[in-house]
């Protein structure tokens, strides 16, 4: 694990969204990086988003099998294909790297390893792989991990699959992989409540991340 910077900013503001349309939430998170200056508190977003296929800057057509009629939204994050959908819990991290003088590497190790000092509190074995950034339990993977880098400042961020239809998953090489399995939280005797498991992955990205203090922002309008 990096060593954390004791001048990083300890402030971060958590804001709660409704499950929401995945281009607008986009959007909301470039705009939001291009308006930031020095002086702009971190911010984390907690959501759900409608089913949808999102494919990552260097994603390749072949991955994709067959749409099913979901959407198809080709993404500025890094990675290949994978989707989103309800029961999905998505956390994006819009976080100032030059303030912290992290590197995208240090940001994505610190993400898996909140997710996977959750899951040790619930006896869940789960590990990274250095080769396909993301969080697995026996070589089943629960969480993705894609990120984009504008401006020294990351947004996107982890998918970690709670209670959801995996089954969109067949219809893709989820992040590339053809042999991939997926798997899911509930699947191994978590809860299948959403909001419960981001509020309790918070309190690991928060000590994993730097941040001593929240600010909650509870914004639940439906986009």
């Amino acid at each position: 694990m990096p060593k954390e910077n004791p001048t990083t900013t300890q402030a971060v503001n958590i804001r709660w969204l409704n499950i929401s349309d995945y281009q607008t939430i986009w959007e909301a998170m470039r705009q939001f990086t291009d308006q930031r200056d020095a002086a702009t508190t971190d911010e984390i977003w907690l959501l759900e988003h409608h089913p949808v296929f999102t494919q990552g800057q260097n994603g390749k057509s072949e991955h994709l099998l067959n749409a099913h009629h979901i959407p198809v939204v080709q993404s500025d994050r890094g990675g290949q294909i994978t989707y989103h959908g309800p029961g999905q819990l998505i956390i994006y991290t819009l976080i100032d790297l030059k303030r912290k003088k992290w590197h995208i590497r240090d940001l994505i190790t610190r993400l898996e390893q909140a997710i996977i000092d959750m899951l040790a509190a619930h006896h869940l074995p789960a590990y990274a792989d250095p080769k396909a950034p993301g969080v697995y339990i026996s070589e089943q993977k629960i969480a993705s991990i894609g990120l984009r880098i504008r401006r020294g400042a990351s947004y996107h961020g982890i998918a970690f699959n709670v209670s959801m239809d995996l089954s969109p998953f067949s219809h893709i090489h989820p992040c590339g992989f053809s042999n991939l399995k997926m798997t899911q939280f509930s699947n191994w005797g978590g809860t299948s409540d959403v909001t419960a498991v981001g509020h309790e992955l918070i309190t690991y990205l928060m000590k994993g991340l730097g941040y001593g203090t929240k600010n909650i922002i509870d914004q639940t309008t439906r986009c």
